[in-house]
């Protein structure tokens, strides 16, 4: 093993049927550091993980941890534990209803024969010694995450492990308890505990950490120092794309057709929502396609999402036409006219079970009312219009949606929004998955609709897409607009540099 080095994989290969998630994938984390695992969505990072920590068998490929003399097979969560490999996740796994302490010493414990004051002395002395503000009779569930995620560390470090796992740990946390984290982190790095930390926040992975390592479609892309790598050229590596070779794509969408001199057809004004989102104005007018780009985890999403009531908003006004309206759930969004493809198609989109017609027809169905069903010639008409109309590939419309190809399911939910005929569609990710040439046929059916008047906001993690299709781009990142790029600015160095918070010469 490397010196230093508390923990290495080499050569990590992972398949599953039709998909190579790990290819020969090396990591190395050293005593006492921490370090960032980084990559957009599918890259690979929680499959090394869930290798590391044994909940998948590797298909190739070594671990060494320090203090072996050859390569150790970890075969179960339990043999990782036993090997000092601990893992705390975003969703507590603790039980809320035991104590602090018993949550430390859960399975350690010796039941009725357990010497309650004895336990509860030692995790206090622990807590104190990581300064963690909590008292250890204190039920779990009365503390808040941050100091229930500080509770799972603890757990770990008091089991004597050399490499500590912390799996996207300030997704739910503020950023005052984001810094009490961070001070833990800083503290057990003193101690020589190796931390590998997985997150999507640059600024947080700049304050914290020592070394990062970029996995991109399952392959290593590099391991870099910190001070070696620029948050421009992170962003770089994560999406693919290198500034020496990007050319300017012109968005082949006809920008004439939008209406600027009318009221927005939606606005939204200091729009907040309760996922972590600050504050954004956002409006978009008629015939206009425009997006919210940044990595996986910016805001973007959860930004749409706030917007079409599928999350619950905190605060801010939003407008139709110049005129307020309140948006609280989904079919209040629908009835003003707007309509919202999802991101994860499976669990939020698809029905599986339903038949192709009644998934094309639900949105429709919905606003009408179930109790007023549409007649059976009714949604075999809307069906065949639409299956004509994008080309959906499916043996009758009797069809089960989920025997159906990813491309066609994609297609049947924007079917089922476009038969609600909306006056805005907000497009989530709506080629991800889908071979390149359903993915044309959409794009240019964004186009298409915008040119007859409707409002498209398009989201994908393609940048190169989002050039083709948008005539301008909200920048998020961290859960925060930062920019807003159009005409000659709307170019693929200028979104990354905008995405790391510098500009494409940062050295």
């Amino acid at each position: 093993m490397e010196d230093g080095a508390v923990l290495e994989m080499r050569g990590i290969s992972k398949f599953f049927p039709g998909v190579r998630a790990l290819e020969n994938v090396d990591f190395t984390l050293r005593e006492g550091e921490i370090h960032a695992l980084m990559g957009e969505n599918g890259a690979g990072k929680s499959t090394l993980i869930k290798v590391l920590t044994g909940v998948y068998p590797k298909d190739a490929g070594a671990v060494w941890l320090k203090g072996t003399d050859k390569p150790i097979n970890i075969r179960s969560p339990q043999d990782a534990q036993n090997h000092g490999i601990a893992t705390v996740y975003q969703e507590i796994t603790l039980c809320p209803n035991l104590t602090v302490a018993e949550n430390m010493y859960i399975g350690r414990t010796r039941g009725p024969l357990t010497n309650w004051g004895d336990m509860n002395r030692r995790a206090g002395k622990l807590l104190d010694e990581l300064d963690i503000p909590v008292n250890p009779k204190e039920q779990l569930g009365n503390c808040s995450i941050a100091v229930q995620q500080m509770v799972a560390i603890a757990r770990a470090v008091d089991m004597e492990c050399k490499v500590l796992i912390l799996d996207e740990p300030t997704s739910s946390l503020d950023e005052q308890e984001v810094q009490k984290l961070f001070v833990l982190m800083r503290d057990l790095k003193k101690k020589g505990v190796g931390i590998i930390f997985v997150t999507h926040f640059l600024e947080q992975v700049y304050e914290v950490c020592d070394r990062i390592t970029v996995l991109r479609d399952g392959k290593l892309v590099g391991e870099y120092i910190i001070e070696d790598l620029p948050r421009v050229q992170l962003v770089s590596k994560m999406l693919g794309k290198d500034f020496d070779d990007m050319a300017d794509i012109k968005s082949d969408s006809d920008t004439n057709n939008i209406v600027l001199n009318e009221s927005p057809v939606y606005e939204a004004r200091h729009l907040t929502g309760t996922t972590g989102i600050k504050p954004f104005d956002f409006k978009i007018h008629k015939g206009e396609v425009n997006g919210f780009t940044g990595l996986l985890g910016s805001g973007r999403s959860e930004s749409v999402r706030a917007i079409f009531g599928a999350d619950r908003v905190a605060g801010g006004k939003t407008m139709m036409n110049g005129k307020p309206v309140r948006i609280r759930k989904p079919l209040d969004a629908m009835k003003l006219g707007i309509s919202y493809l999802p991101e994860d198609r499976k669990n939020d989109g698809i029905i599986g079970d339903l038949s192709v017609r009644d998934n094309i027809i639900l949105a429709l169905q919905v606003m009408k009312g179930f109790f007023r069903p549409f007649s059976k010639a009714q949604a075999e008409a809307f069906a065949d219009e639409y299956i004509k109309l994008l080309n959906i590939k499916t043996a009758s419309t009797d069809t089960p949606i989920k025997s159906l190809s990813g491309g066609n399911q994609q297609k049947v939910i924007l079917a089922r929004w476009l038969l609600a005929n909306p006056v805005y569609l907000i497009l989530d990710e709506p080629t991800r998955g889908i071979d390149v040439g359903t993915k044309v046929e959409i794009q240019k059916l964004v186009l298409k609709l915008a040119a007859e008047g409707k409002s498209v906001t398009f989201i994908s993690s393609e940048i190169d897409e989002m050039i083709r299709t948008c005539s301008r781009l909200i920048v998020m990142r961290d859960g925060k607009v930062v920019g807003e790029l159009k005409g000659d600015d709307l170019n693929q160095n200028k979104i990354m540099a905008t995405i790391a918070g510098g500009e494409p010469n940062v050295n």
